[in-house]
């Protein structure tokens, strides 16, 4: 008998974790979508103007937005893997290019010597 109530009670526990959660978890849509709504109420009750001072239409003006908005994207991409390469030590292509070119000059310089102790030896 005790056995059947500890299961009893362990189960109305499960579950009422459950549904608080899943609370928890409606509080933070609710809160999403009012962001949302006013941020897009924002975005409508400013007006955008084209190059030629005509307002732009509703998808014209999500079109801008989401072209703006890749490319912020694509920028932070490419911040977030510059600063992964550091971390783990892997050379960038840039800096593969700037090492290079510091050994062509260094090669350079050498190559200079070489002929300055050899017209000295002469």
């Amino acid at each position: 008998m005790k056995t059947k109530t500890m299961l009893e009670l362990l189960t109305l526990s499960s579950s009422l974790y459950f549904m608080a959660k899943d609370t928890e978890i409606l509080d933070r849509i609710k809160e999403y979508t009012e962001k949302g709504k006013d941020n897009m109420n924002a975005f409508m009750s400013n007006p955008e103007f084209d190059e030629n001072g005509n307002e732009l239409e509703f998808i014209d003006r999500i079109v801008a937005k989401t072209h703006q908005l890749k490319e912020e994207l694509n920028e932070k991409i490419e911040q977030q893997v510059v600063n992964f390469y550091k971390k783990i030590n892997i050379a960038h292509l840039d800096e593969i290019k700037a090492l290079n070119e510091k050994l062509e000059k260094l090669d350079a310089t050498v190559a200079l010597l070489e002929a300055r102790i050899n017209h000295l030896e002469s």
